[in-house]
């Protein structure tokens, strides 16, 4: 159990202080990023926050568009005083009528990026009137005539819900003497941007302390990340500083994602990697074939290079002694059966094309003899063999002539190699077999291979994950047993 009042607890209960502070601090960054865009949305489902936030963005209301929405409510309010057939009444729609025509005239929604918006109300009159210019639509709309015929309610109504919000939406944003759209978020930023000076200045004192030898310059930059939290711009970098904060706050476990950070990582070094090596390992046999090198090392005469020997052994007559010795004492007795059942057919077999054998096959009791001739011919034709063998294995005349064999016909071979035509043509074909295997094999390294062995890692991890946690667990139930019994 965690005692409250330990050090490390204290300093966790720092680390999520400032996480969560890091966390709001962020969230206000994101909305901020986010207001201009989505003002729309926010004006229609949270039509109280736009008149607090729209002056720290510099936002005021257009005032063309405005002035067209104080006409509207004049004129709602003259109907409702003297009545729609009014000149009061008469006097506002002209006006209304008028305006229209310089909205779509001078397009005030092209500030602010708005015009859509605009093409969207034209449009919509448009179909509500059934005509297709869009000034002749709003004069007919704004008309005394066409709104007693239709009904003044009704037609208010389609104002109030289709047209009024998207005028409603259109503004106006100041430009400071810098050229730039006001943006005022810098007064929230700083009570932020002091917190997180002062908790990395404490933080690198701290560092300075422990670390003898740190400059201020190191301990600062022991924790880099932090610094994201001080750019008065690209204020979005902080999601960077937040995140690493929750994970050592254990507020967020982010484990997983540097998991598949690291895999990815090594997932794009691996695959140029592997292909740059290899591509070097036969690029250089293909230059020690083209020099000769390759082939004076086959003839066993002196190289360009000197070659290293490590133990004073012939490592290709020590592989060859072994692989004959392991032939001989333990391949050969397991699969003499098989021997022996293949020269009795073929005895058989040879018995059966004789014809004089053939002929005395009419005899009685010969088939069988034959059979058993067979059994006994084959049977120690395989074991006179495999005597033979092992006597050449292990008689020092015999091995010392094998190993004369094997040098005269490495001899043999790297003179007959060494003749013009057959050297320039094994070069060319080695060369040309060398590379076949990188364009075919070694330059399509694909994706779906280093995929299959980051998941085989996945799984290795996972696994011995599993067994650490068995482990542990088994270890801890025995220092339970133990105590139980102390």
């Amino acid at each position: 159990m965690v005692n409250p009042k330990s050090p490390k607890h204290s300093y966790l209960w720092i680390e999520r202080l400032m996480a969560i502070i890091a966390t709001i601090n962020l969230g206000l960054v994101l909305f901020n990023l986010s207001y201009v865009p989505w003002r729309d949305f926010y004006l229609r489902h949270l039509p109280q926050l736009t008149p607090i936030y729209d002056p720290i963005k510099g936002i005021e209301p257009h005032r063309e568009t405005q002035k067209y929405l104080n006409t509207v409510y004049k004129l709602q309010e003259v109907v409702n005083q003297t009545g729609l057939g009014s000149p009061e009444a008469k006097v506002q729609l002209e006006e209304l009528s008028r305006l229209s025509t310089e909205m779509i005239d001078n397009n005030p929604f092209a500030a602010a990026g708005k015009s859509g918006t605009l093409e969207k109300i034209k449009n919509r009159m448009r179909d509500r009137l059934k005509q297709e210019s869009a000034k002749q639509a709003f004069a007919t709309f704004w008309s005394q005539n066409y709104l007693l015929q239709n009904g003044w309610t009704q037609e208010f109504n389609f104002f109030n819900r289709q047209i009024r919000p998207l005028i409603a939406t259109n503004y106006f944003r100041q430009i400071g003497e810098n050229g730039e759209f006001i943006d005022n978020f810098w007064l929230i930023d700083l009570p932020f941007l002091f917190i997180f000076a002062v908790d990395i200045a404490v933080r690198s004192y701290y560092i300075k302390r422990r670390y003898l030898g740190f400059s201020w310059l190191n301990a600062i930059l022991w924790r880099w990340y932090d610094l994201l939290l001080l750019l008065p711009f690209w204020r979005w970098l902080r999601i960077i500083p937040v995140l690493v904060r929750l994970d050592k706050a254990k507020l967020l476990n982010l484990q997983p994602l540097r998991q598949q950070i690291h895999l990815g990582f090594v997932t794009s070094f691996a695959e140029e990697i592997t292909e740059i090596v290899i591509v070097r390992v036969i690029s250089q046999i293909q230059g020690s074939i083209q020099t000769g090198e390759f082939v004076r090392w086959l003839s066993q005469k002196e190289n360009l290079r000197p070659y290293i020997d490590i133990n004073n052994v012939n490592e290709v007559e020590a592989i060859a002694a072994l692989v004959i010795q392991t032939i001989v004492y333990q391949v050969l007795p397991k699969i003499q059966p098989e021997i022996i059942a293949i020269l009795r057919h073929n005895i058989i077999g040879a018995f059966n094309h004789s014809p004089i054998i053939h002929n005395l096959q009419n005899l009685p009791g010969l088939t069988q003899v034959e059979i058993q001739l067979s059994e006994q011919l084959a049977t120690q034709l395989t074991t006179n063999l495999y005597n033979a063998l092992v006597t050449a294995v292990e008689d020092p005349v015999g091995a010392k002539l094998s190993t004369q064999l094997v040098q005269r016909f490495s001899e043999a071979l790297g003179t007959e190699i060494q003749k013009k035509q057959v050297l320039s043509e094994l070069q060319s074909l080695l060369v040309d077999f060398l590379e076949e295997i990188k364009l075919n094999y070694v330059k399509r390294l694909s994706q779906e291979d280093f995929e299959k062995i980051l998941e085989q890692t996945r799984q290795l991890r996972t696994y011995a994950s599993s067994q650490s946690f068995v482990v542990k667990g088994s270890t801890l139930l025995v220092q339970e047993g133990r105590g139980q019994k102390e």
